[in-house]
């Protein structure tokens, strides 16, 4: 056998690998059986000292909202679990993951994939159980940074990519982001437009029967905003201002 049909028959069997624990991590994250074991690590993204200092003053508390409205919406739909999420936080990590592509074909995606992966791998720092989702926050000074970008839910390899703001003021918009991408590991897709960012009617709204139907009061969190005509919509305040529609939670496995 040639060095190059060596070469070859390792990336097969390493894709099948990665497609095999894919599918498994994907089943069992999504019968909720158990709660969700979710990790979050936090990153310097843009190497600023405010930054750092904002990291140093996370805790897991922070992400308690995420467990009251799992709860309270799983409830509506039957789910037997007293909590369907568990959020740890991690130590800072002090690397980026290697940058989205650009060109966004096929074979380009696949190598970033697998880079990931691998980064993902390499960086762990958590000392507890297998995490079954990894979201990293990559935070930015928003002093120096008026906009981000896109954030990123990998369903696949259940790792969430996301932008957020190092500030006490956008810790709530922060975790309604975190919360989005999160679902998106698990399956739910986009109910918004991404042309406008205007919910989609009915599946991205909250309340899709209401009359009348503007305004809406609460965002579905897949819909990722408030409708408050058919033209403008506004980011919720919280994760208090949220429910998870019916085609999201059929998405996620709350209704078979």
């Amino acid at each position: 056998m040639t060095f190059k049909n060596i070469r070859i028959t390792l990336l097969l069997v390493i894709l099948g690998y990665i497609v095999l624990d894919s599918f498994l991590s994907s089943k069992r994250a999504t019968e909720w059986k158990h709660p969700l074991r979710v990790v979050i690590y936090p990153i310097n993204a843009d190497g600023r000292e405010i930054t750092d200092k904002y990291i140093s003053t996370l805790t897991t508390s922070q992400f308690e909202s995420f467990t009251t409205l799992l709860k309270k919406e799983s409830s509506r739909y039957g789910l037997s679990l007293s909590s369907p999420i568990s959020v740890q936080l991690s130590a800072p990590i002090k690397s980026l993951p290697p940058a989205i592509p650009k060109d966004r074909n096929r074979l380009n995606v696949m190598w970033w994939s697998l880079k990931l992966r691998y980064w993902t791998w390499k960086t762990d720092n958590f000392k507890g159980l297998k995490p079954q989702v990894r979201a990293y926050a990559l935070f930015f000074d928003p002093k120096v940074h008026k906009g981000l970008a896109h954030s990123t839910g990998l369903e696949k390899s259940k790792v969430a990519l996301i932008q957020l703001f190092a500030d006490d003021k956008h810790a709530k918009q922060n975790n309604f982001i975190i919360l989005h991408e999160l679902l998106h590991t698990l399956g739910a897709t986009d109910k918004y437009d991404l042309s406008t960012n205007q919910p989609l009617f009915p599946e991205g709204y909250a309340e899709p029967n209401r009359k009348p139907t503007y305004p809406q009061h609460k965002a579905e969190i897949m819909g990722g905003r408030i409708p408050l005509s058919q033209t403008k919509a506004k980011m919720p305040s919280s994760l208090q201002n949220t429910v998870i529609g019916t085609k999201t939670a059929k998405e996620i496995g709350w209704v078979k």
